[in-house]
């Protein structure tokens, strides 16, 4: 592959800029919306170019939906590739020959956004883009089309061969990774262990290498009220979450915990710790949405490429009628560039 210096059609006295991979998510959802959404804002044009991952027909409808004109050239290799504005680059996947029926779940839009993050993998593998950002799937939708995976992380962590990559949420100077995610709440506290909490510890330690941070303070958020109360209101702080902060401790990390759920994120806001293991998925979810929930930017860490993506789903209810806030696509792309 050539270098993109010698690929793209760029101002010779600025830097390159980096190119974003962006999939289109479902197309019966709001991802193509706020793709184009987000592309027309000044600060993700300054910031990046970019290659659509989806099928035309998709692209096609947005357009007519937000009224944000602009030409659609598909490409299939890198070389292709010479942005200039109004043009919208898209690796076209050929699955949708027919517009989607908006907000409804559909196996043929399930398959398609399957094979969009597919290509656009591999192509982040090769490392023909410099990071990936992802509009929302929806799960009922790749369930139709019997995708044997679940979301975007158990997709990323097969294609990559990453065996359990990190979800980090990041809003101001909030940081909150994930044990657990998408599993009965009813299950969280079996499923607690000292190994898993201490994998748990290291990989956000890792992931916060990876953003470029030098020191890497990271809390444990408790899972039962008052961080237990020492056994009054349950033992998994006793005997699963402070023997894994000790462990962790012991291999060199920066860990304190476990911290009452009910304070640990207003001190993370505040700048206490740089990040926080939260226990199950919506722990941290409600605090990022609650403090912002349109900037709130998910990241996907511990793959050999950096993955972006809004905090938010495919808003089926009020998809196809341009009503879409583009705001959290517009930090994942932003961050996408920053840290790509």
């Amino acid at each position: 592959m050539k270098n993109r210096a010698e690929t793209q059609t760029v101002n010779r006295m600025n830097p390159v800029k980096p190119l974003i991979g962006i999939t289109l998510g479902d197309a019966a959802g709001i991802g193509a919306e706020i793709t184009l959404k987000a592309l027309a804002d000044a600060r993700v044009r300054d910031s990046l170019e970019a290659v659509l991952f989806g099928d035309r027909v998709v692209l096609e409808q947005a357009i007519q939906q937000t009224g944000l004109r602009g030409e659609i050239v598909e490409i299939d290799s890198v070389e292709n590739l010479h942005p200039e504005p109004g043009i919208h680059y898209l690796c076209d996947q050929h699955q949708l020959t027919a517009a989607a029926e908006m907000g409804r779940v559909s196996a043929a839009c399930g398959a398609a956004a399957f094979a969009a993050i597919k290509t656009a993998v591999q192509w982040a593998l090769e490392k023909k883009i410099d990071a990936l950002c992802t509009a929302p799937i929806n799960k009922a939708s790749l369930q139709a089309a019997g995708v044997p995976f679940i979301d975007h992380t158990e997709i990323l962590g097969h294609d990559t061969g990453t065996k359990s990559p990190l979800t980090l949420f990041v809003v101001d100077q909030l940081r909150i990774a994930f044990l657990t995610k998408h599993i009965p709440l009813r299950r969280v506290a079996e499923s607690l262990s000292v190994p898993l909490v201490v994998e748990g510890l290291a990989a956000t330690d890792r992931g916060l290498q990876q953003l470029g941070l030098s020191r890497r303070r990271i809390a444990l958020a408790a899972l039962n009220p008052h961080a237990g109360d020492s056994g009054l209101f349950g033992d998994e702080e006793e005997t699963v979450l402070a023997p894994a902060v000790a462990a962790a401790a012991a291999r060199g990390l920066e860990v304190y915990g476990p911290v009452p759920a009910d304070a640990v994120f207003h001190d993370g806001l505040e700048g206490r710790y740089d990040a926080i293991l939260s226990l199950y998925h919506d722990q941290g979810h409600i605090a990022a949405k609650t403090r912002d929930f349109h900037r709130t930017v998910s990241f996907t860490l511990g793959m050999p490429f950096l993955r972006t993506t809004p905090d938010h789903g495919t808003a089926f209810a009020i998809a196809g009628e341009n009503r879409a806030n583009p705001l959290s696509m517009i930090e994942a792309l932003l961050a996408a560039a920053r840290y790509g």
